[in-house]
């Protein structure tokens, strides 16, 4: 639901005011002032109806029509200033224009250099929902700040963290946990401790594919181990990390150790698990983990160089 506030009624002649000016006349009835809306929707304070009773000089829109003006015809997102129209009066977004050739896609015409003055004002007076408010953000902002909001808040989807493929897969957490059981057969393992053996057959033989994913759920949260083979420089490298399943400040009320090793040796690794928002690629290229030489590894497996065997240990803590 969109809400507007307008002041005294306006009068253009230009020929999009001619186009949405019954379209906008129909939508409006009395109300507050947006400013005083969002305001009252993230505070809770007194009701819309309460803050009516003493509005001068305003309208508030309770329909989804409002959000088709504003809404881009052909690539559907939200329009910014500039708003370009042609001069039937359609708009489009600006990054819109060179992709039709300056070519209206309705009309045809000869789009120019025309804004549409009327509908940036007509945005600066709307105050609109997060648009991942189904998901439980309750908070309402001006349209012209909203998209900053909706690019951090702790809302949003979270991307699918398993590296093996390019997933497009977004949801919750809890959708999350279902997909990577469902559709990448991922064990989930109780317990803040774990003890992983790795094993390959041929381990001269790495490329940006080997990898292996765990979850771990543990004080009421949930973590994904990963253990990468890849190159660095001239040689392959295997790198162990810990992420969590949540934002990067909880993120940070973690803590946790790795540890590889074979022959009387070992080698050590502490550090804070990073959130899944930030992509495992970008981890690993942070070398923020445990990584080991392949030739300190096959040496932990044995040193006969004919099979990896590797095995991590390691305990996830929460911070005091």
């Amino acid at each position: 639901m969109t809400y507007l506030k307008l002041g005294k009624k306006q009068t253009n002649t230009g020929s999009s005011s001619a186009i949405k000016s019954k379209k906008l006349d129909e939508l409006c009835s009395p109300s507050v002032p947006s400013e005083s809306l969002c305001a009252s929707e993230a505070s809770g304070d007194a009701s819309l109806e309460s803050k009516a009773m003493h509005a001068k000089m305003t309208i508030l829109v309770h329909n989804d029509s409002i959000d088709e003006l504003l809404e881009c015809p052909i690539c559907s997102n939200s329009m910014f200033p500039p708003i370009q129209q042609c001069p039937s009066g359609h708009t489009l977004c600006s990054a819109c224009k060179s992709r039709v050739n300056n070519k209206c896609p309705i009309c045809r015409k000869d789009i120019g250099d025309i804004r549409c003055l009327a509908l940036e004002k007509l945005a600066e007076s709307l105050c609109l929902p997060c648009a991942y408010h189904q998901l439980g953000c309750e908070q309402m902002f001006p349209y012209y700040s909203k998209v900053v909001h909706e690019s951090q808040c702790s809302y949003r989807p979270y991307s699918c963290p398993h590296p093996g493929q390019k997933c497009l897969f977004t949801g919750g957490i809890s959708a999350l946990l279902s997909h990577l059981r469902d559709s990448h057969e991922v064990d989930l393992q109780n317990g803040s401790t774990f003890n992983h053996r790795y094993v390959k057959q041929d381990p001269c033989s790495v490329d940006n594919v080997t990898w292996t994913l765990t979850l771990f759920s543990c004080f009421g949260q949930y973590f994904c181990l990963h253990f990468e083979a890849f190159p660095l420089g001239s040689q392959p490298v295997y790198m162990a990390f810990l992420r969590f399943l949540g934002d990067e400040d909880e993120a940070r009320k973690f803590g946790y150790c790795l540890e590889v090793g074979g022959n009387g040796r070992k080698m050590t690794y502490q550090g804070v698990p990073r959130s899944i928002r930030t992509h495992h690629k970008t981890v690993r290229d942070s070398h923020d983990g445990l990584i080991v030489q392949r030739s300190l590894a096959l040496y932990f497996s044995g040193g006969d160089q004919k099979e990896l065997k590797l095995r991590v240990t390691g305990r996830i803590w929460k911070e005091i």
